[in-house]
Protein backbone atom coordinates (compact mmCIF):
# COMPACT_ATOMS: atom_id res chain seq x y z
CA UNK A 1 0.00 0.00 0.00
CA UNK A 2 2.57 2.41 0.81
CA UNK A 3 4.16 1.70 -2.82
CA UNK A 4 1.07 2.32 -3.93
CA UNK A 5 0.92 5.61 -2.26
CA UNK A 6 4.80 6.58 -3.42
CA UNK A 7 4.07 5.70 -7.00
CA UNK A 8 0.77 7.50 -7.11
CA UNK A 9 2.62 10.78 -5.64
CA UNK A 10 5.58 10.73 -8.09
CA UNK A 11 2.62 9.96 -11.05
CA UNK A 12 1.30 13.63 -9.93
CA UNK A 13 4.40 15.61 -9.41
CA UNK A 14 5.44 14.00 -12.83
CA UNK A 15 2.44 15.28 -14.91
CA UNK A 16 2.90 18.73 -12.71
CA UNK A 17 5.99 19.42 -13.95
CA UNK A 18 5.35 18.87 -17.39
CA UNK A 19 1.60 19.85 -18.10
CA UNK A 20 -0.64 22.42 -16.88
CA UNK A 21 -2.50 22.48 -13.64
CA UNK A 22 -6.23 23.20 -13.36
CA UNK A 23 -7.86 23.55 -10.29
CA UNK A 24 -11.36 23.84 -10.93
CA UNK A 25 -13.96 24.92 -7.94
CA UNK A 26 -14.39 22.34 -4.81
CA UNK A 27 -15.65 18.76 -5.54
CA UNK A 28 -14.38 19.11 -9.74
CA UNK A 29 -11.19 17.61 -8.50
CA UNK A 30 -7.40 18.59 -10.04
CA UNK A 31 -7.01 18.45 -14.12
CA UNK A 32 -4.04 18.00 -15.03
CA UNK A 33 -3.45 18.52 -19.08
CA UNK A 34 -0.02 18.24 -21.44
CA UNK A 35 1.15 21.85 -23.02
CA UNK A 36 0.58 19.97 -26.58
CA UNK A 37 -2.92 19.04 -25.21
CA UNK A 38 -2.35 15.50 -26.12
CA UNK A 39 -3.54 14.39 -22.67
CA UNK A 40 -5.50 15.00 -19.90
CA UNK A 41 -5.73 13.55 -16.34
CA UNK A 42 -8.52 14.68 -13.76
CA UNK A 43 -7.73 13.21 -10.37
CA UNK A 44 -10.15 13.09 -7.51
CA UNK A 45 -10.38 11.51 -3.89
CA UNK A 46 -13.24 10.85 -1.37
CA UNK A 47 -14.05 9.10 1.53
CA UNK A 48 -17.29 8.36 3.99
CA UNK A 49 -17.18 8.07 7.68
CA UNK A 50 -19.84 6.20 8.89
CA UNK A 51 -21.35 5.02 12.82
CA UNK A 52 -24.18 2.84 13.23
CA UNK A 53 -26.20 1.60 15.84
CA UNK A 54 -28.39 -1.16 15.86
CA UNK A 55 -31.35 -2.61 18.02
CA UNK A 56 -33.21 -5.75 17.87
CA UNK A 57 -36.70 -5.76 18.70
CA UNK A 58 -38.06 -8.18 21.19
CA UNK A 59 -41.70 -7.99 22.24
CA UNK A 60 -42.13 -4.21 21.35
CA UNK A 61 -38.85 -3.23 23.64
CA UNK A 62 -35.33 -2.42 21.83
CA UNK A 63 -33.09 -4.91 22.87
CA UNK A 64 -29.48 -5.80 22.13
CA UNK A 65 -27.69 -2.68 20.97
CA UNK A 66 -24.83 -3.11 18.94
CA UNK A 67 -22.99 0.03 17.31
CA UNK A 68 -19.63 0.07 15.04
CA UNK A 69 -17.69 3.68 13.59
CA UNK A 70 -15.66 2.77 10.41
CA UNK A 71 -14.59 4.42 7.69
CA UNK A 72 -16.50 3.22 4.86
CA UNK A 73 -14.92 4.41 1.40
CA UNK A 74 -12.22 5.59 0.72
CA UNK A 75 -11.57 6.38 -3.40
CA UNK A 76 -9.03 7.29 -5.97
CA UNK A 77 -10.22 8.08 -8.86
CA UNK A 78 -8.80 8.96 -11.97
CA UNK A 79 -10.29 9.91 -15.92
CA UNK A 80 -9.27 11.99 -18.86
CA UNK A 81 -7.85 11.08 -22.39
CA UNK A 82 -5.02 10.09 -23.82
CA UNK A 83 -3.64 11.27 -27.39
CA UNK A 84 -7.04 11.96 -28.95
CA UNK A 85 -10.19 13.48 -26.81
CA UNK A 86 -12.23 10.40 -28.56
CA UNK A 87 -9.94 8.05 -26.40
CA UNK A 88 -11.32 8.40 -22.64
CA UNK A 89 -10.05 6.10 -20.06
CA UNK A 90 -11.55 5.55 -15.78
CA UNK A 91 -9.22 4.45 -13.29
CA UNK A 92 -10.99 4.45 -9.85
CA UNK A 93 -9.32 2.21 -6.45
CA UNK A 94 -10.40 1.29 -3.53
CA UNK A 95 -8.34 2.01 -0.04
CA UNK A 96 -10.60 1.03 2.97
CA UNK A 97 -10.38 -2.75 4.47
CA UNK A 98 -13.99 -2.85 2.95
CA UNK A 99 -13.05 -2.00 0.17
CA UNK A 100 -10.01 -4.68 -0.74
CA UNK A 101 -12.26 -7.31 1.37
CA UNK A 102 -13.07 -10.45 -0.40
CA UNK A 103 -9.95 -10.82 -2.83
CA UNK A 104 -8.51 -13.50 0.03
CA UNK A 105 -9.08 -16.86 -2.31
CA UNK A 106 -7.25 -18.24 -5.31
CA UNK A 107 -9.42 -16.88 -7.79
CA UNK A 108 -8.24 -13.53 -6.95
CA UNK A 109 -5.17 -14.91 -6.10
CA UNK A 110 -5.57 -14.01 -2.63
CA UNK A 111 -4.56 -10.69 -2.96
CA UNK A 112 -6.76 -7.37 -2.21
CA UNK A 113 -9.60 -6.51 -4.28
CA UNK A 114 -8.02 -3.01 -4.82
CA UNK A 115 -9.07 -2.44 -8.20
CA UNK A 116 -12.64 -1.01 -8.74
CA UNK A 117 -12.84 0.42 -12.36
CA UNK A 118 -10.35 0.39 -15.35
CA UNK A 119 -11.30 0.66 -18.69
CA UNK A 120 -10.46 2.99 -21.78
CA UNK A 121 -13.72 4.01 -24.04
CA UNK A 122 -13.75 4.94 -27.62
CA UNK A 123 -16.19 7.29 -29.27
CA UNK A 124 -17.14 6.60 -33.16
CA UNK A 125 -19.51 9.02 -33.32
CA UNK A 126 -21.37 11.88 -31.32
CA UNK A 127 -23.81 8.70 -30.38
CA UNK A 128 -21.61 5.29 -30.23
CA UNK A 129 -18.94 4.36 -27.63
CA UNK A 130 -17.07 1.31 -26.85
CA UNK A 131 -15.60 0.60 -23.54
CA UNK A 132 -12.99 -2.11 -22.63
CA UNK A 133 -11.79 -3.22 -19.44
CA UNK A 134 -13.41 -3.65 -15.77
CA UNK A 135 -16.56 -1.79 -14.95
CA UNK A 136 -20.57 -1.73 -13.62
CA UNK A 137 -22.57 -3.33 -16.34
CA UNK A 138 -25.48 -1.32 -17.10
CA UNK A 139 -27.64 -3.12 -14.28
CA UNK A 140 -30.42 -1.21 -12.02
CA UNK A 141 -30.30 2.33 -11.96
CA UNK A 142 -29.54 2.33 -8.20
CA UNK A 143 -26.11 0.24 -8.39
CA UNK A 144 -25.17 2.21 -11.37
CA UNK A 145 -25.32 5.79 -9.32
CA UNK A 146 -21.88 6.59 -7.48
CA UNK A 147 -21.88 5.10 -3.63
CA UNK A 148 -20.80 9.32 -3.49
CA UNK A 149 -23.88 10.16 -5.01
CA UNK A 150 -26.77 8.16 -3.18
CA UNK A 151 -30.26 9.84 -1.54
CA UNK A 152 -29.41 7.40 1.49
CA UNK A 153 -26.90 6.71 3.61
CA UNK A 154 -26.29 3.37 1.58
CA UNK A 155 -27.74 1.78 -1.22
CA UNK A 156 -31.28 -0.15 -0.57
CA UNK A 157 -31.59 -4.09 0.28
CA UNK A 158 -32.74 -4.77 -3.07
CA UNK A 159 -29.57 -3.85 -4.34
CA UNK A 160 -27.05 -5.76 -2.17
CA UNK A 161 -29.47 -8.93 -2.78
CA UNK A 162 -29.88 -8.66 -6.56
CA UNK A 163 -27.41 -6.80 -8.03
CA UNK A 164 -25.24 -7.23 -11.53
CA UNK A 165 -22.20 -5.43 -10.25
CA UNK A 166 -19.02 -4.22 -12.11
CA UNK A 167 -17.40 -7.63 -14.76
CA UNK A 168 -14.52 -7.05 -17.12
CA UNK A 169 -15.21 -7.14 -20.90
CA UNK A 170 -16.72 -5.08 -23.47
CA UNK A 171 -19.73 -2.61 -23.07
CA UNK A 172 -21.72 -1.05 -26.10
CA UNK A 173 -23.15 2.43 -25.72
CA UNK A 174 -25.86 3.82 -28.33
CA UNK A 175 -27.63 7.04 -27.51
CA UNK A 176 -30.24 8.73 -30.18
CA UNK A 177 -33.19 11.68 -29.66
CA UNK A 178 -36.17 10.90 -31.64
CA UNK A 179 -37.80 14.18 -32.30
CA UNK A 180 -36.86 17.35 -30.43
CA UNK A 181 -36.25 15.65 -27.20
CA UNK A 182 -37.51 12.03 -26.42
CA UNK A 183 -34.00 10.77 -25.87
CA UNK A 184 -33.06 6.72 -25.95
CA UNK A 185 -30.20 5.42 -24.88
CA UNK A 186 -29.34 1.43 -25.57
CA UNK A 187 -26.20 -0.81 -24.40
CA UNK A 188 -25.26 -4.13 -24.42
CA UNK A 189 -21.97 -5.93 -22.49
CA UNK A 190 -20.48 -8.95 -23.22
CA UNK A 191 -18.33 -9.57 -20.48
CA UNK A 192 -16.49 -12.56 -18.43
CA UNK A 193 -19.62 -13.20 -15.66
CA UNK A 194 -17.70 -13.56 -12.66
CA UNK A 195 -17.01 -10.09 -11.43
CA UNK A 196 -13.82 -7.81 -10.55
CA UNK A 197 -10.82 -9.00 -10.67
CA UNK A 198 -10.86 -12.37 -11.10
CA UNK A 199 -7.14 -13.42 -12.22
CA UNK A 200 -6.96 -17.29 -12.19
CA UNK A 201 -9.03 -19.06 -15.48
CA UNK A 202 -12.40 -18.49 -16.72
CA UNK A 203 -14.38 -20.90 -15.01
CA UNK A 204 -18.05 -20.50 -16.64
CA UNK A 205 -19.44 -19.22 -19.61
CA UNK A 206 -20.30 -15.09 -20.72
CA UNK A 207 -22.59 -12.71 -19.56
CA UNK A 208 -24.47 -10.88 -21.67
CA UNK A 209 -26.50 -7.54 -20.36
CA UNK A 210 -29.42 -6.02 -22.77
CA UNK A 211 -30.27 -2.14 -20.92
CA UNK A 212 -32.33 -0.02 -22.64
CA UNK A 213 -33.52 3.85 -21.35
CA UNK A 214 -36.23 6.37 -22.06
CA UNK A 215 -36.72 9.60 -21.59
CA UNK A 216 -39.73 11.11 -22.65
CA UNK A 217 -39.61 13.91 -21.16
CA UNK A 218 -36.06 14.81 -22.35
CA UNK A 219 -32.62 14.75 -20.46
CA UNK A 220 -32.17 15.46 -16.88
CA UNK A 221 -29.47 18.21 -15.86
CA UNK A 222 -26.02 17.38 -14.81
CA UNK A 223 -26.42 13.62 -15.44
CA UNK A 224 -29.48 13.53 -12.89
CA UNK A 225 -31.09 10.86 -14.00
CA UNK A 226 -27.86 9.15 -12.09
CA UNK A 227 -27.79 11.06 -9.03
CA UNK A 228 -29.90 10.62 -5.83
CA UNK A 229 -32.09 13.70 -4.46
CA UNK A 230 -32.68 16.79 -6.40
CA UNK A 231 -29.47 18.64 -6.69
CA UNK A 232 -30.23 20.30 -9.35
CA UNK A 233 -33.91 21.82 -9.58
CA UNK A 234 -35.30 20.82 -12.90
CA UNK A 235 -37.64 23.44 -13.89
CA UNK A 236 -39.73 20.82 -15.97
CA UNK A 237 -41.02 17.40 -15.36
CA UNK A 238 -38.10 14.86 -16.28
CA UNK A 239 -38.73 10.99 -16.22
CA UNK A 240 -36.27 8.29 -17.36
CA UNK A 241 -37.25 4.31 -17.29
CA UNK A 242 -34.68 1.74 -17.85
CA UNK A 243 -34.97 -2.08 -18.59
CA UNK A 244 -32.59 -4.85 -17.95
CA UNK A 245 -31.82 -8.38 -18.74
CA UNK A 246 -29.12 -10.23 -17.66
CA UNK A 247 -27.70 -13.28 -18.53
CA UNK A 248 -24.94 -15.01 -16.79
CA UNK A 249 -24.07 -18.34 -18.49
CA UNK A 250 -23.10 -20.93 -16.56
CA UNK A 251 -22.54 -18.76 -13.20
CA UNK A 252 -20.21 -20.26 -10.86
CA UNK A 253 -20.79 -17.75 -8.24
CA UNK A 254 -24.23 -17.91 -6.26
CA UNK A 255 -24.70 -14.12 -7.26
CA UNK A 256 -23.67 -14.37 -10.59
CA UNK A 257 -21.09 -11.67 -10.24
CA UNK A 258 -20.84 -11.41 -6.60
CA UNK A 259 -20.88 -14.10 -3.48
CA UNK A 260 -19.09 -17.55 -3.36
CA UNK A 261 -17.66 -19.70 -5.78
CA UNK A 262 -19.70 -23.43 -6.23
CA UNK A 263 -16.58 -25.54 -6.00
CA UNK A 264 -17.57 -30.02 -5.21
CA UNK A 265 -15.37 -32.03 -3.15
CA UNK A 266 -12.49 -32.90 -6.11
CA UNK A 267 -11.79 -28.72 -6.85
CA UNK A 268 -14.79 -28.52 -9.71
CA UNK A 269 -16.37 -26.13 -10.38
CA UNK A 270 -19.95 -26.47 -10.92
CA UNK A 271 -22.84 -23.46 -13.05
CA UNK A 272 -26.04 -22.82 -13.85
CA UNK A 273 -27.83 -20.07 -15.90
CA UNK A 274 -28.60 -16.94 -13.48
CA UNK A 275 -31.14 -14.39 -15.62
CA UNK A 276 -31.91 -11.64 -13.97
CA UNK A 277 -34.50 -8.41 -14.94
CA UNK A 278 -34.52 -4.91 -13.78
CA UNK A 279 -37.51 -2.61 -14.24
CA UNK A 280 -36.36 1.18 -12.97
CA UNK A 281 -37.17 4.72 -13.09
CA UNK A 282 -36.33 8.50 -11.90
CA UNK A 283 -38.29 11.27 -11.96
CA UNK A 284 -37.49 14.78 -10.74
CA UNK A 285 -39.62 17.73 -10.34
CA UNK A 286 -38.04 21.24 -8.76
CA UNK A 287 -37.69 20.03 -5.33
CA UNK A 288 -39.12 16.47 -5.68
CA UNK A 289 -37.27 13.38 -6.83
CA UNK A 290 -38.54 9.73 -6.88
CA UNK A 291 -36.89 6.78 -7.46
CA UNK A 292 -38.67 2.85 -7.88
CA UNK A 293 -36.69 -0.18 -9.32
CA UNK A 294 -38.21 -4.07 -9.43
CA UNK A 295 -36.11 -6.91 -9.72
CA UNK A 296 -36.12 -10.59 -10.34
CA UNK A 297 -33.80 -13.17 -10.75
CA UNK A 298 -33.98 -17.14 -11.52
CA UNK A 299 -31.73 -19.93 -12.15
CA UNK A 300 -32.33 -22.18 -14.76
CA UNK A 301 -35.20 -24.64 -14.53
CA UNK A 302 -36.07 -22.72 -11.30
CA UNK A 303 -33.48 -24.62 -9.21
CA UNK A 304 -31.43 -22.46 -7.25
CA UNK A 305 -29.67 -25.26 -5.06
CA UNK A 306 -26.76 -26.95 -6.03
CA UNK A 307 -26.36 -30.69 -4.82
CA UNK A 308 -23.90 -33.53 -5.44
CA UNK A 309 -23.94 -36.63 -3.76
CA UNK A 310 -26.97 -35.59 -2.17
CA UNK A 311 -25.03 -32.54 -0.45
CA UNK A 312 -26.06 -29.07 -1.04
CA UNK A 313 -22.40 -27.01 -2.02
CA UNK A 314 -23.84 -23.87 -3.35
CA UNK A 315 -26.97 -21.90 -3.42
CA UNK A 316 -28.43 -18.77 -5.90
CA UNK A 317 -29.72 -16.09 -4.50
CA UNK A 318 -32.78 -15.65 -6.20
CA UNK A 319 -36.11 -14.41 -6.20
CA UNK A 320 -37.70 -10.45 -6.50
CA UNK A 321 -37.84 -7.28 -4.53
CA UNK A 322 -39.31 -3.60 -4.50
CA UNK A 323 -37.56 -0.77 -3.56
CA UNK A 324 -39.38 2.82 -3.47
CA UNK A 325 -37.63 6.23 -2.46
CA UNK A 326 -39.15 9.73 -2.49
CA UNK A 327 -37.22 13.27 -1.17
CA UNK A 328 -38.30 16.74 -0.97
CA UNK A 329 -35.52 19.19 -0.90
CA UNK A 330 -35.91 22.34 1.14
CA UNK A 331 -34.40 25.86 0.12
CA UNK A 332 -32.03 25.32 2.82
CA UNK A 333 -30.30 22.01 0.85
CA UNK A 334 -32.00 20.02 3.82
CA UNK A 335 -33.63 17.07 2.08
CA UNK A 336 -36.63 14.61 3.92
CA UNK A 337 -36.83 11.49 1.87
CA UNK A 338 -38.20 8.07 3.10
CA UNK A 339 -37.91 4.59 1.33
CA UNK A 340 -39.99 1.40 1.10
CA UNK A 341 -37.98 -1.92 0.27
CA UNK A 342 -39.54 -5.74 -0.14
CA UNK A 343 -37.51 -8.85 -0.71
CA UNK A 344 -39.11 -11.93 -1.69
CA UNK A 345 -36.32 -14.61 -2.03
CA UNK A 346 -37.32 -18.15 -3.51
CA UNK A 347 -38.59 -20.61 -0.85
CA UNK A 348 -35.70 -22.10 0.97
CA UNK A 349 -32.93 -19.19 -0.36
CA UNK A 350 -33.70 -16.48 2.79
CA UNK A 351 -36.24 -14.44 4.63
CA UNK A 352 -38.39 -12.41 3.06
CA UNK A 353 -37.86 -8.67 4.73
CA UNK A 354 -39.43 -5.66 4.28
CA UNK A 355 -37.29 -2.04 5.47
CA UNK A 356 -38.95 1.25 6.33
CA UNK A 357 -36.33 4.06 5.65
CA UNK A 358 -36.60 7.87 6.61
CA UNK A 359 -33.89 10.07 5.94
CA UNK A 360 -32.50 13.59 6.56
CA UNK A 361 -29.45 15.04 4.92
CA UNK A 362 -27.56 18.16 4.36
CA UNK A 363 -25.92 18.77 1.26
CA UNK A 364 -23.43 21.80 1.81
CA UNK A 365 -21.71 21.47 -1.38
CA UNK A 366 -24.07 19.34 -3.25
CA UNK A 367 -22.89 15.64 -2.91
CA UNK A 368 -19.33 16.39 -2.80
CA UNK A 369 -19.76 17.25 1.06
CA UNK A 370 -23.01 16.55 2.83
CA UNK A 371 -23.77 14.72 5.92
CA UNK A 372 -26.94 11.92 6.06
CA UNK A 373 -29.06 10.43 9.04
CA UNK A 374 -31.17 7.74 8.28
CA UNK A 375 -33.38 5.50 10.33
CA UNK A 376 -34.84 2.00 9.30
CA UNK A 377 -37.37 -0.40 10.73
CA UNK A 378 -36.29 -3.74 9.44
CA UNK A 379 -39.30 -6.55 9.64
CA UNK A 380 -37.49 -10.09 9.11
CA UNK A 381 -41.55 -11.73 8.39
CA UNK A 382 -42.27 -10.78 11.83
CA UNK A 383 -39.42 -12.94 13.67
CA UNK A 384 -36.59 -11.04 13.40
CA UNK A 385 -37.08 -7.36 13.47
CA UNK A 386 -34.80 -4.19 14.26
CA UNK A 387 -33.64 -1.00 14.02
CA UNK A 388 -30.56 0.68 12.37
CA UNK A 389 -29.49 4.18 13.07
CA UNK A 390 -26.56 5.61 10.32
CA UNK A 391 -24.68 8.67 10.30
CA UNK A 392 -22.76 9.63 7.42
CA UNK A 393 -20.26 12.18 6.33
CA UNK A 394 -18.95 12.90 2.77
CA UNK A 395 -16.39 14.77 1.51
CA UNK A 396 -15.07 14.47 -2.22
CA UNK A 397 -11.96 16.87 -3.59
Amino acid sequence: MRLLILLLLVVVLAINVNGQTKADKFGKGIKFEGQDSSYLVKFGFRFQNLAVGQWNITDGSLQDYSSEILIRRSRLKFSGFAHDPRLTYNLELGLTNRDLSGGSATEFRNSPNLVLNAYIAYKFTKTLTIQFGQHKLPGNRERVISSGDLQFVGRSRLNSRFNIDRDIGFQLINEHTLGSEFFIKESIALSQGEGRNVTEGHYGAYNITLRAEFYPLGSFQSKGDYVGSAIKREERPKLAVGFTYDMNNNAVRERGQLGNFIIDNDGNYLGRDLNTFFMDCMFKYKSISFMGEYAYKKAANDDSFVIVDGEEIGTYYTGNGLNLQVGYMLDTNWEIATRYTDINPDEGIDTPEERYTLGLSKFIVGHKLKIQMDLTYRNRDGRDNGLIARLQTEIHF
